[in-house]
C-alpha cells in the first residue's frame, strides 16, 4: 500500500530504492500532525536528569556544547538567534511519540534508536556533518533549509567540540515546513540550518559498530563463564632460563584458555539481550503499591497493557527479551506475547493466562503498565 509518509512509495518500495542508498525528501508527509512537544515542553524536559540533553551555540565559526541537566537561568542566557536544544529520548517520557513512531514500523523495533527532538531560533543548527546511522528529520513548527551532498571527503574540523566537517559542498538544498520529512543514509553529509523558530524530530535508528558489538558480547561471555580450573604444574623440572615461556607452560594454559567456549545459542541470546538494552541512563517506575497476582490479572482483563514508553521488548523463535532480559514463556502463550510486542498494547480480555506471570513480573518491574 502507498504511504504518504515515504512520498507516496510503499515501504518495500522506499526500503528497495532509499533505505542506505540515497535521501529522500517527502512534502506533506504528516499533513496533519500534531506537534507533540512546545519549546517550554523541551526545556522542562532538558531540566531533569532522566534526559540526555546538550545546547549548542554558535558564535561566528566557533561552536560552544555544554550537557544537562540544565536551568532555567542557563536558557535566560542564551542569545536570540544561533543555538540549538537537543533532547535525546523523548519517546521515553512522552507516551504520545509512540503515535509517531508508530509510523515508522516497517522497519524492525530493533534497529529504532529512539525520538530526538531539537529547538532553535534562527540561525540555529549542529553544523555541517553527517551520521552513521539513518535517520527521518520531521519539521514541525516553523521551517528549517537543509543542504545535503553526496562528497566522500568526511574530515572533521580539528579539536572542535563537535563533529564538524571542515569542507561542506552542498549539491542540494531544501526548505522543509510543518509536516515535511526527510530521510538521509549514513554518511550523507548534510547541514540544517532554522529560518525561524522551529522544532524538528529526528527519528534515529542504530547501526553497532563490529568493534562495539565484540567488545559487549566478550563482556556477556565474562558474566557466563564457568572455569574453576587452577593451572598446575606438578611435573616441573628445574630451569636454566627463567626468563623463557617454555612449551610447557605455553601448552598448559592454552588448554585453560580453550575452554572459553561459546555456542550458537549464546549468541542468539546475547543479541536479543543486547538490542533490548535500554541506555544507561533509562530508569523504570516500579507501581508503588502493586496489585496482587489475581488483581493484576483482574486489571488486565478489565483495562489491557501497554509497554512502558522506554520499554524494548523483542523476540525470536524461542524467547523474548525486555529491556536487557531474557525470559521464557509457555508455548501456547507465545502468540498473543508476539502480538503485544509488535503492537506494544495488548487489549482487554487479550492477555495469555499461560503467561500471566510473565506479564505480572514485567508489571512489578515497571515494565507495563495498565
Amino acid at each position: 500500500m502507498r504511504n504518504p509518509l515515504l512520498n507516496d512509495l510503499t515501504p518495500a518500495q522506499f526500503l528497495r530504492r532509499h533505505w542506505q542508498k540515497k535521501p529522500l525528501l517527502a512534502r506533506a508527509s504528516l499533513p496533519q500532525f500534531a506537534p507533540l512537544v512546545t519549546r517550554r515542553d523541551l526545556q522542562d524536559m532538558a531540566g531533569s536528569a532522566d534526559t540526555e540533553s546538550r545546547l549548542i551555540v554558535r558564535k561566528g565559526g566557533r561552536w560552544q556544547v555544554s550537557h544537562g541537566p540544565f536551568s532555567k537561568r542557563d536558557f535566560a542566557k542564551l542569545p536570540a538567534r544561533n543555538w540549538t536544544l537537543l533532547v535525546q529520548g523523548v519517546n521515553h517520557v512522552l507516551p504520545e511519540a509512540s503515535s509517531l513512531l508508530a509510523q515508522f514500523a516497517f522497519i524492525p523495533y530493533a534497529r529504532l534508536d529512539d525520538l530526538m527532538v531539537s529547538y532553535a531560533p534562527p540561525g540555529g543548527g549542529v553544523g555541517a556533518h553527517f551520521d552513521s546511522y539513518d535517520v527521518f528529520l520531521l519539521q514541525g513548527e516553523g521551517r528549517r533549509r537543509w543542504q545535503i551532498s553526496g562528497q566522500r571527503d568526511l574530515a572533521l574540523v580539528p579539536d572542535a567540540p563537535l563533529k564538524i566537517l571542515s569542507r561542506f559542498r552542498a549539491s542540494k538544498g531544501w526548505t522543509l515546513a510543518a509536516g515535511d520529512l526527510l530521510y538521509l543514509p549514513p554518511r550523507c553529509a548534510h547541514d540544517g540550518v532554522a529560518l525561524d523558530e522551529c522544532i524538528t524530530y529526528s527519528i534515529g535508528f542504530r547501526a553497532p559498530s563490529a568493534q562495539d558489538l565484540c567488545s559487549r558480547f566478550l563482556d556477556f561471555l565474562q558474566d557466563r563463564l564457568d572455569a574453576p580450573e587452577l593451572y598446575t604444574d606438578p611435573q616441573l623440572k628445574p630451569t636454566r632460563h627463567p626468563a623463557e615461556i617454555n612449551s610447557q607452560l605455553t601448552q598448559s594454559l592454552l588448554r585453560l584458555l580453550d575452554g572459553a567456549r561459546w555456542n550458537r545459542d549464546d549468541l542468539l541470546r546475547f543479541i536479543g539481550e543486547d538490542l533490548s538494552a535500554p541506555k544507561d541512563h533509562v530508569v523504570y517506575a516500579a507501581p508503588q503499591r502493586a496489585l496482587s497476582l489475581t488483581g493484576f490479572a483482574k486489571g488486565v482483563g478489565k483495562q489491557g497493557l501497554r509497554l512502558a514508553p522506554q520499554s524494548i521488548l523483542l523476540y525470536d523463535n524461542t524467547a523474548f527479551y525486555i529491556n536487557g532480559e531474557h525470559w521464557t514463556v509457555p508455548a501456547r502463550a507465545r502468540p498473543r506475547m508476539r502480538q503485544f510486542a509488535d503492537r506494544r498494547l495488548l487489549p482487554p480480555a487479550a492477555a495469555p493466562a499461560a503467561g500471566m506471570d510473565v506479564l505480572y513480573a514485567w508489571y512489578r518491574a515497571g515494565y507495563a503498565v495498565f
